[in-house]
């Protein structure tokens, strides 16, 4: 796919630090994909979009946030029937060096600052999911001040992204790259399989690890990550929740149903409902 660099002056005047967009992707892929001369934050509001970013093409879904660096090649085409709505911030080279310089030990090799071949991508539980739209949604109309972007990007790495909201940053590197990659819908569907092959160590070492720094096993992990995304698609999305258990790599209903009971306290019908009277 050909390229073109988007530039953040084409945004912003000289004396701005961010641009806040709330927009519906188009339905087809553009002629080009593009990189920038800035950082951008994305978190997908409804609807679902395929996503081609530096060669891999993958499915975004409610309640997913991802941090795109300047390198990284991207385009979106949304979901012909459901469409897309996402949140967009954009901010310069200069604010993302100055806070990794500053707080390094958090930020260094995570969030905007991975150094992987893919950006960063976090599936938010349904609290932290309300809590980035909401902190985002203060930047509509706030002053476009370098107070403001770094304070929005702090909030999201300590209160919201929080790598797995529970890897210890202590944790093996190739162990806080599995916790991030298994947040995707391709990997989680995969089951505790597809998050051992993700680690690429050995069962054993995987599980020890897994309960040192999580406590728990892998398919506990795994299946947290599931009925998470499982509710952010009944807040969200009207399809059967047989067809929305499969969707989330359940193949017994039953077992879904138990598995999200015990996770937040009712039925995943009786959740859908009290949820969908307040989109956010």
């Amino acid at each position: 796919m050909e390229n073109e660099t988007f530039r953040i002056s084409s945004y912003i005047d000289p004396g701005e630090s961010f641009h806040f967009a709330r927009k519906h992707l188009a339905k087809r892929f553009p002629n080009k994909a593009h990189d920038h001369d800035y950082f951008e934050v994305f978190l997908i509001e409804n609807g679902r979009t395929r996503h081609w970013v530096n060669g891999v093409t993958q499915w975004l879904e409610p309640g997913q946030l991802m941090f795109i660096r300047p390198g990284d090649r991207h385009a979106f085409k949304a979901d012909r029937e459901q469409g897309c709505q996402i949140i967009n911030v954009m901010f310069r080279v200069e604010t993302a060096a100055h806070l990794i310089d500053r707080y390094g030990d958090t930020i260094r090799g995570r969030y905007f600052a991975s150094a992987d071949g893919l950006p960063e991508l976090h599936n938010l539980g349904p609290a932290r999911f309300e809590r980035a739209v909401n902190v985002a949604q203060q930047l509509k109309t706030a002053h476009r001040t370098l107070a403001r972007i770094e304070e929005y990007l702090l909030t999201l790495i300590n209160r919201v992204a929080d790598i797995s909201s529970q890897v210890n940053a202590r944790a093996p590197q190739w162990f806080v790259t599995a916790c991030s990659a298994v947040q995707a819908p391709e990997v989680f569907r995969g089951g505790a399989a597809a998050f051992i092959a993700a680690c690429g160590r050995s069962h054993e070492h995987v599980c020890r690890t897994t309960n040192q720094r999580l406590g728990m096993t892998p398919t506990q992990y795994v299946n947290q990550i599931r009925i998470e995304h499982a509710a952010h698609l009944l807040r969200s999305d009207d399809i059967p929740i047989e067809s929305l258990a499969l969707q989330c790599g359940f193949e017994h209903t039953g077992y879904f149903y138990r598995l999200f009971r015990d996770r937040y306290g009712t039925t995943p019908r009786r959740y859908r409902v009290l949820h969908q009277r307040n989109p956010f």
